[in-house]
């Protein structure tokens, strides 16, 4: 390893905080890890970290050091990306993150027909809900839910994804048809909740087009989203869900929107995410048949429930 990996090394150990974390990211020992840190400190003759058995911090002129890493990453990481614009055919390592759900659904599928058209280009997904630094961990582009905050980022809009109140058939037998918020919020409802975060209010506008809120009726909380369509199907519980989880339960009669009078808020829009706006041609390819699998304008998802542009405000 030489001076500039081992300076990219004591960067990601900054970032991740812990040897141990790095040695799981590069599937690589920890002694390793420790090793060459030692090596660069002996090489440069200076003190880069303060180690503790339960903690490590970068010393001033380790802070100096990672400063000049952060420089050196993102001139390799330009150099590669002009390089590859001057390719005809896309070529090297197309690494992705995305959100759990929308990368099992429709990333898998961009990446089975991508390597089809273009098996010369390796791919590394990875799937998390958490919010992953694209240019930190080297990723070519990122999937999630929400506009990025970060200014150091490109977004494109990829799809919308709108909410909607399910039930089941037998749900609606049992309880009767809710016309009004309050007689929806007294039906016992599944909600998603994580560690932080529970989802039980959903916002709406009123007949006076003011902000109100939907108080759920929480008889289950859960910590995947899978789970909130599964357990409305079993009949219990009502849910509200976005139409990307939607497969073909409503098109089969195992579930049916309701309260679809109200005018609900949008849930949020997928979005891509890359480090820069000349994005390498083999960035540009993936959004391309992404896009084409997700649909142009219209969501896949929403034609898999018939009627949907006139539910939940939608027609406005």
């Amino acid at each position: 390893m030489d001076l500039a990996s081992r300076l990219l090394l004591l960067l990601e150990v900054a970032e991740l905080g812990s040897f141990a974390k790095v040695s799981e990211h590069r599937n690589v020992n920890r002694s390793a890890i420790s090793k060459q840190i030692s090596k660069l400190e002996e090489e440069l003759g200076i003190h880069l970290l303060n180690r503790t058995t339960r903690s490590l911090s970068l010393t001033a002129a380790g802070k100096e050091m990672t400063n000049q890493a952060k420089h050196l990453r993102e001139l390799l990481n330009n150099s590669k990306r002009l390089a590859q614009n001057y390719h005809n055919e896309p070529r090297g390592e197309l690494k992705i993150s995305s959100s759990t759900l929308f990368g099992r659904q429709y990333v898998q599928q961009a990446i089975l027909k991508f390597q089809q058209l273009y098996p010369d280009i390796r791919i590394e997904l990875l799937l998390e809900d958490r919010v992953v630094d694209i240019v930190g961990e080297g990723f070519d582009i990122g999937f999630r839910i929400g506009e990025p905050k970060a200014s150091n980022l490109i977004s494109k809009q990829i799809a919308r994804n709108r909410l909607l109140i399910v039930a089941a058939p037998s749900f609606i037998e049992k309880y009767g048809l809710p016309t009004t918020v309050p007689k929806l919020e007294a039906l016992p409802a599944v909600v998603y909740s994580t560690q932080g975060l529970i989802i039980d209010k959903i916002k709406y506008q009123d007949i006076n087009r003011e902000e109100a809120f939907i108080q759920l009726n929480i008889a289950y909380k859960v910590n995947e989203v899978e789970m909130l369509i599964n357990t409305a199907l079993a009949g219990n519980m009502l849910t509200v869900t976005t139409a990307q989880m939607i497969e073909n339960e409503i098109l089969e009669g195992k579930l049916t929107p309701i309260m679809t009078h109200i005018d609900l808020t949008d849930y949020g829009t997928f979005y891509a995410v890359y480090p820069h706006r000349d994005s390498p041609l083999k960035t540009r390819l993936f959004m391309d048949v992404l896009k084409d699998i997700v649909g142009d304008k219209t969501p896949i998802w929403e034609s898999r429930i018939p009627g949907f542009e006139k539910m939940y405000g939608n027609s406005k």
